[in-house]
């Protein structure tokens, strides 16, 4: 029995108990939102178990993997290192080129966190192109990722050949931006079918539950601009997207739904959320970013947790890392870092609109009160980033203000028992 299908025959499990306790939830609650499907969990073998969905602390994903331009899988192998060190709940590999599949491998050996794959990415790498691509391969591939132990799989299955025409009908400005959507939607102009997910779609479903593994509908339609709005196509791959949830369901399968990422004006973005949530039963909510502005360039990673945050806020559960090498070139692992501490900080902000604010926040600004700089350090986000600067200024309070403190000066004149 998959998680899903114990959940929905009421049946405790080791896994919910887990999951429940690391969100300090009862178990009996986890199951009530895993059968409803508000909430998934990831597993993967002899780790701990990661729940992602409503009720539950917002999870971000750090994105890593060679391109057809830039391998060094060592290189690859410490960003998922550092991705973890610094706090990311979850993994995806997009590697595109060099030998994927050591690769993979690798990060499984170096990492205790879940992996998510798009198949499609190695389908096409190993291809050399997307025209060479066979559905038997493709679904080959899912397999092979599913038996060598990923927790999650994307598949971009919620669009067909009508959509497509919408698209080149549009008005957009950017298009089509998914490159796993345009893998997708190319092959199907190329050789004149429909969606290969959507025509295999119970045989990948029946593939996942055999090894439990966690289903992410992806969002092909997603804005590449906050000056191209929701619009046809992207309303009806939402609908596509949550009559394939319920399907995946009914075949014992927990879904994330991937929506609303990309580019949207900040104002737009609590209401296409709460859009996303009422139209895909209030599922576990995939986005990327998403990115307010466009001309953050350098500097993305600022730009989406902006988003992110806001994102998180109205009601996103799960938010794709951006670094600032977004739309310019392969993350550094140092950008890796600040990519994951950025979203962290926007996870955390979205927390706080959604449940209240934090006993954690309340912890270092009564340190800082009394200028306990290592107690600050332990509460912070970054402790060690925050050590560092602090050091750099060599001296036992503040280089900023020195002798001259406000908080010290004022204590003074307000004493406090």
């Amino acid at each position: 029995m998959t998680i899903l299908e114990d959940a929905l025959a009421g049946r405790e499990t080791d896994v919910i108990s887990r999951a429940a306790r690391v969100e300090r939830m009862k178990p009996s609650i986890m199951e009530k939102l895993v059968a409803s499907g508000r909430v998934v969990i990831m597993q993967r073998e002899g780790k701990p178990p990661v729940g992602i969905g409503q009720g539950i602390r917002t999870k971000i994903n750090a994105n890593i993997g060679t391109s057809t331009e830039k391998i060094d899988a060592a290189v690859e192998i410490e960003k998922a290192r550092v991705a973890e060190r610094y706090g990311a709940d979850t993994i995806t590999d997009l590697s595109m080129g060099g030998p994927i599949d050591a690769i993979r491998e690798s990060i499984f050996r170096e990492t205790s966190l879940p992996i998510t794959t798009v198949p499609i990415y190695q389908a096409v790498a190993d291809a050399g192109s997307f025209r060479a691509v066979s559905e038997s391969e493709l679904l080959a591939l899912i397999e092979k990722h599913v038996l060598e132990g990923i927790s999650s799989i994307v598949i971009h299955a919620g669009f067909d050949r009508d959509q497509l025409e919408q698209l080149r009908e549009s008005r957009r400005i950017m298009g089509m931006v998914s490159k796993g959507g345009s893998f997708t939607a190319a092959w199907m102009l190329e050789k004149d079918r429909e969606n290969p997910f959507r025509s295999h779609f119970d045989e990948i479903c029946s593939i996942l539950a055999e090894k439990d593994v966690v289903l992410s509908l992806g969002n092909a339609m997603r804005s590449g601009c906050i000056h191209d709005p929701m619009d046809e196509p992207q309303n009806k791959e939402i609908e596509n997207n949550a009559e394939l949830a319920r399907r995946a369901n009914e075949l014992g399968v927990q879904v994330i739904i991937e929506g609303m990422g990309g580019h949207v004006s900040a104002d737009r973005i609590p209401q296409y959320v709460a859009r996303y949530k009422r139209m895909t039963g209030h599922r576990p909510l995939f986005v990327a970013g998403p990115l307010p502005t466009d001309i953050g360039v350098g500097h993305d990673h600022i730009a989406g947790a902006v988003g992110g945050a806001l994102a998180a806020g109205a009601g996103a559960d799960y938010l794709c890392y951006i670094t600032p090498s977004e739309h310019l070139a392969l993350p550094t692992v140092d950008q890796v870092k600040e990519g994951v501490i950025a979203f962290k900080i926007a996870a955390h902000i979205g927390d706080s609109i959604k449940y209240g604010l934090s006993s954690r926040d309340r912890k270092l600004a009564k340190c800082r009160r009394k200028r306990d700089w290592e107690d600050q350090f332990k509460y912070a986000l970054d402790g060690d980033t925050a050590r560092r600067i602090h050091l750099q200024g060599q001296t036992e309070s503040c280089s900023m203000c020195g002798k001259y403190c406000a908080i010290a000066i004022m204590e003074e004149y307000l004493k406090r028992s």
